[in-house]
């Protein structure tokens, strides 16, 4: 086989010489710029020349450096089109493989069953209210209003908006608040079709179904399917539905504000009616009017209808009868625990199907119940006494250690008054506030405005309005019953509530630091009624008996605060929903906590608070009574138990907070009286089947007690700060016995100033002598007449005598008049005000 020849334009190379670079050949360009070479002939690639130096008109080197790892524009562009290639073949089988499901389960909504905590059944709801119409029947107002809160541009806009769903995700993982981007046609889909769950998957399905139904249906038939698949609130489904639930009409002669409301729910069903949650009134109606301005911009309503329109007051809620009595409040209750925390949104709940275990003990339910029907309903006689009326009780009671709600009173009747009085945010909290100044104080390592460190046995100036110093603002409060005490130690001012000592206190400890203390035990930082300025002490803010309950139990668990709940489960078809976590946190020192409950633990055994006494453990709580008797509060605790009880007044027709003046035949109703009175009795009950447990208190430096020289109080000329119900003659100032004829309450009246409870608890034919009675110790008394029998004075007058405690058994005086007694419950013998309160204990119509 011959060799073959080299191919042309190919210069042989000597083996023998060493590689050196060759010199490039003369190179020209043939026809149509082809390269020669020096034979005039064609270079071809395998030519050692091709593939040497710049390419003709390149002068640009290669990439070198960082740059040569960025994409070139060929890469990125390569990129973006197979993105988009993947996107829109993705969009293309999701359109051709989704399908448009039947109804979902909405349609034909189930119960939820509620159970106690030992598994026995509580209530059932979800009994659905549901008509359905043709859009025609609803008024274009109606309509409108609809539009205007959920989608103004739906007549023009597609069936989905990616612009909008990629703004509101945005805005929600930013922390703007999570928002929707769904149109009135993903609306539709997930209401009707789908399900209200947050899922990647459910939402890939309404994208695609709302874009095959924006093809296939009608803008009408999609609003009037919206229309009648929403939930509305109250169990009502569809506008027919809610026109009916809210304003007892049929849709068709719905006003324009009527239906601006209706549509107003649709954001938040739950917590925009007025009605079952009275404090949400303002974001209600601020939606409302978003409503109307929505309807003006579109030019679906003129500005003067505008300017006319007045908010349309929803009609009273007419619960099922199944969730009367306690049911209903303790349902709703539970129902706003687990939407508040987004464990389901009410939609879902709504949906029904869902288990739900309470941590409701029903033995401690019945309890409660039974101990606010024997302490004030039945001494309730709205027939005789008008403002027997407006009374209303509320009442919480936790479990420290777990955080679980074991009982609540939400009111005398869910059917017949529907707003839980246990839950609402609408009376200010009152002298229950004052123990949280002393504890941020203790916290906080305060002093006070001369440098000396506040503790319990800290002097303060208890004098009637005296100027808060140390702030600019200038606020000089004025103490029940205008009553000045000279200086006094800080267990001693909260004992008797003191307001001028801590409204010096809390600017000594900074309203700010006593804020953070406050919603640290467990006040919301939303409550409303903040007041930023030395008044806050004095118990402004509208917390509900519920967020007191949380901060007096982590008082009671050493500064620990443990989440309340209402929830040990909610389980639907054999699937576990999951539980918001609820690990406990040290909210502050176990020295605050526990300092501040050592004087408490004095307000029960001398101070406003003895009725408490009564459950015959150990206890610590404070008494409050809101601004004009509108409120009164008993906030207390064991080491195993903590239960707030407040009694407000409300008018039944409009709703509005009114004073309980005359209330049960009383002149005055303070926190020491009925709530104390019901705490007592609950509290005696709830824990009959424990022992008694004392409280293991870590102090702080200094708070241990020393003795106190007595000091008296000076009366102002004319009688206290609170005008009471009826006029009283001056010669006769009011008494508020806090309840009847209980025996250790006068009911009359003995001349002269008493610093405290008559003597003579079960004291059958005592004899005053020199001073003593048998059946308990006056100090220091006088009697005219003599003898007592059968604890019945007749006709005595006591002169300027000083009792240090017992109580009148069943005893009652007969003429003369009192000046003393606390007026806030009964006292066992021995347990009085004597030692550091004796002489001290205002007349019982100045205590709170």
């Amino acid at each position: 086989m011959s060799d073959q020849s080299p191919p042309p334009g190919w210069t042989p190379r000597d083996p023998d010489s060493p590689d050196e670079p060759q010199p490039a050949p003369n190179l020209g360009r043939g026809p149509g710029g082809t390269p020669r070479d020096e034979d005039g002939g064609a270079r071809t690639a395998a030519h050692p020349a091709a593939n040497t130096g710049p390419k003709p008109g390149k002068g640009r080197r290669g990439r070198t450096g960082w740059r040569r790892v960025l994409p070139t524009w060929r890469m990125l562009l390569g990129g973006v089109l197979l993105i988009a290639l993947l996107v829109g073949g993705a969009l293309v089988a999701g359109y051709l493989l989704v399908r448009i499901p039947p109804a979902n389960a909405a349609a034909t909504a189930q119960s939820n069953v509620y159970l106690y905590a030992d598994g026995s059944p509580l209530a059932r709801d979800g009994e659905v209210d549901r008509v359905n119409v043709a859009l025609s029947q609803v008024p274009l107002t109606v309509q409108e209003a609809v539009l205007a809160a959920e989608d103004r541009d739906f007549h023009s806009e597609r069936a989905v908006d990616p612009k909008a769903m990629l703004r509101a995700a945005w805005n929600t993982l930013t922390g703007k608040g999570r928002q929707s981007g769904s149109t009135i046609t993903q609306q539709y889909v997930k209401n009707y079709y789908l399900g209200q769950e947050q899922t990647v998957k459910r939402k890939a399905k309404e994208f695609f179904i709302a874009i095959k139904l924006g093809r296939e249906k009608s803008k009408d038939y999609i609003l009037e399917g919206y229309l009648n698949s929403s939930y509305f609130g109250r169990n009502a489904y569809g506008i027919q539905a809610a026109a009916q639930a809210y304003y007892g009409k049929d849709v068709g002669t719905l006003g324009t504000t009527e239906g601006a409301y209706l549509a107003t729910l649709l954001n938040s069903p739950s917590a925009f009616d007025v009605v079952a949650h009275p404090q949400s009134r303002g974001r209600a109606v601020a939606r409302w009017n978003y409503v109307l301005d929505g309807m003006v911009k579109k030019g679906w309503m003129t500005p003067a209808e505008r300017a006319a329109a007045r908010f349309p007051e929803p009609g009273k809620l007419r619960p099922a009868a199944g969730l009367s009595g306690q049911r209903g409040y303790l349902v709703e209750a539970v129902k706003d625990y687990i939407v508040d925390r987004g464990i389901l949104d009410d939609k879902t709940l709504a949906e029904g199907g869902y288990r739900i275990a309470t941590t409701i003990d029903r033995r401690r339910q019945n309890a409660f119940v039974a101990a606010v029907d024997t302490e004030m309903v039945a001494r309730l006689d709205p027939v005789k006494r008008k403002a027997d009326r407006v009374v209303r009780a509320g009442g919480v009671s936790i479990d420290p250690a777990t955080g679980k709600v074991v009982a609540m009173y939400g009111g005398i009747d869910y059917t017949r008054q529907y707003v839980n009085n246990a839950t609402r945010h609408d009376y200010q909290v009152a002298s229950t506030f004052k123990p949280f100044v002393f504890a941020a104080a203790v916290e906080n390592d305060s002093r006070t405005q001369d440098g000396r460190p506040i503790t319990p046995n800290t002097v303060y100036n208890g004098d009637n309005k005296r100027r808060v110093v140390g702030t600019r603002l200038v606020y000089a409060p004025e103490n029940e019953g205008q009553l000045s005490y000279g200086d006094i130690t800080v267990t001693t001012a909260t004992d008797l509530s003191v307001n001028t000592v801590f409204a010096q206190m809390v600017v000594d400890v900074g309203t700010a630091k006593v804020r953070k203390t406050a919603v640290a035990l467990g006040i919301p930082a939303n409550t409303p009624n903040w007041d930023p300025g030395p008044a806050m002490a004095l118990g402004t803010i509208q917390a509900s008996v519920l967020d007191m309950t949380q901060a007096y139990a982590t008082l009671a668990d050493h500064g620990r605060r443990t989440p309340y709940t209402f929830l040990e489960k909610i389980s639907k078809g054999g699937d576990t929903v999951r539980l918001p976590d609820r690990a406990p946190q040290q909210a502050v020192s176990r020295e605050s906590a526990d300092t501040t409950t050592s004087m408490l633990v004095s307000v029960v055994d001398n101070g406003t608070g003895t009725a408490a006494l009564a459950a015959g453990r150990p206890a610590a709580g404070k008494t409050g009574t809101a601004e004009l008797d509108r409120a009164a509060w008993f906030a207390a605790y064991t080491p195993d138990l903590v239960t707030v009880v407040s009694m407000m007044g409300q008018d039944p027709d409009t709703g509005r907070p009114e004073s309980l003046y005359g209330a049960l035949g009383e002149t005055r109703i303070g926190g020491g009286g009925y709530p104390a009175r019901i705490w007592a009795a609950y509290t005696k009950t709830a824990l009959e089947t424990t022992d008694p447990v004392d409280f293991d208190l870590e102090l702080q430096e200094g708070a241990a007690p020393p003795p106190e020289p007595p000091v008296e109080p000076s009366r102002p000329q004319s009688p206290g700060s609170r005008t009471p119900a009826a006029p009283v003659p001056p010669s006769r100032p009011a008494r508020p016995s806090d309840g009847g004829d209980r025996g250790g309450r006068d009911q009359g009246q003995t001349q002269g100033q008493a610093q405290g409870q008559d003597g003579g608890r079960g004291g059958d034919q005592g004899q005053t002598d020199g001073g003593r009675n048998t059946g308990g110790d006056t100090d220091g008394g006088q009697s005219t007449e003599g003898d007592t029998q059968g604890g019945q004075s007749n006709g005595g007058q006591a002169t300027a005598g000083r009792t240090t405690g017992g109580d009148t058994g069943g005893g009652q005086t007969q003429g003369g008049q009192s000046a003393g007694g606390d007026g806030q419950g009964d006292r066992p013998p021995g347990q009085g005000p004597g030692g550091p309160l004796r002489g001290r204990r205002p007349p019982a119509d100045y205590l709170e």
